[in-house]
């Protein structure tokens, strides 16, 4: 298989995909939002996209299965399946807040392959494929020299519906803002992510995060030279729901405060 070619077929379509999702905002309709649980919301935007890009997935790679958000299809494959969050970060895009994004990625046997993030609103797309690099608008991206934590810009999500760990949440919020550059809550974890990738993030940390959040993501980091792990400091980040990275100097630092905090 070539990675790389269809890596660029991807992002071809996560970017028609963005351009549909910024059409219909101009024209978006509250009534339309349905709630699938507590503020986990959807409308018929993220369930026609990820309609549209199943569709064009299943001519792309036609043994591949799905992983996807709106669960529109539940076919699995052998070997690949693709991992697929058609509008990440839906309560901005409900409310008109300018930060979501296409989250696309291919997933082989238990590994992360190859991702496409596209931001919609600023016309970014992000991509990457194993052993080929990372990439924004196909300019080659890194992640950050940052080497102290105290000169770090980081982001994270808040909780919205899982507050298990919120005290411990708050805690290591309450010391960040203290002992670093920021901390910043885009409202998209794809987003921020790819910006982990590029160099604008120093790092990020959420918990209650689900496959199609991240699953783009760790391939851009991966391929920008970034490192990840969970909340153990393991390898459970795609499906175990926790996620920390940031560029591969400030790492160790940045990983051992987080396990501190949300042990």
């Amino acid at each position: 298989m070539n990675l790389e070619n269809l890596t660029q077929h991807v992002c071809e379509l996560a970017i028609e995909t963005g351009e549909y999702i910024r059409r219909e905002r101009a024209q978006f309709n509250s009534n339309a939002v349905e709630e699938k649980s507590t503020n986990s919301l959807v409308s018929y935007v993220d369930k026609t996209a990820e309609i549209k890009i199943i569709e064009k997935l299943s001519k792309l790679l036609p043994e591949a299965g799905f992983i996807a958000e709106e669960g529109t299809n539940s076919k699995r494959g052998a070997n690949y399946n693709w991992i697929i969050d058609p509008l990440d970060g839906t309560t901005n895009f409900i409310h008109g807040i300018p930060c979501y994004a296409v989250s696309i990625g291919l997933m082989r046997d238990h590994e992360m392959v190859s991702g496409v993030i596209y931001e919609a609103n600023m016309k970014e797309c992000f991509f990457a494929w194993k052993n080929g690099g990372a990439f924004l608008n196909n300019k080659a991206i890194k992640v950050s020299k940052s080497s102290l934590l105290k000169d770090s810009l980081l982001a994270t999500g808040f909780p919205y519906y899982n507050y298990g760990k919120l005290d411990q949440y708050l805690d290591l919020f309450k010391y960040l803002l203290k002992h670093c550059r920021g901390v910043r809550r885009p409202g998209s974890a794809a987003t921020d992510m790819a910006y982990v990738a590029a160099g604008r993030f120093d790092g990020f940390y959420e918990y209650s995060l689900q496959p199609w959040d991240v699953a783009a993501g760790i391939v851009l980091i991966n391929e920008a030279g970034g490192k990840i792990c969970d909340f153990k400091g393991g390898y459970n980040y795609l499906f175990g729901e926790e996620i920390i990275t940031s560029n591969s100097i400030v790492f160790n630092e940045f990983k051992d405060l987080v396990l501190k905090y949300m042990k």
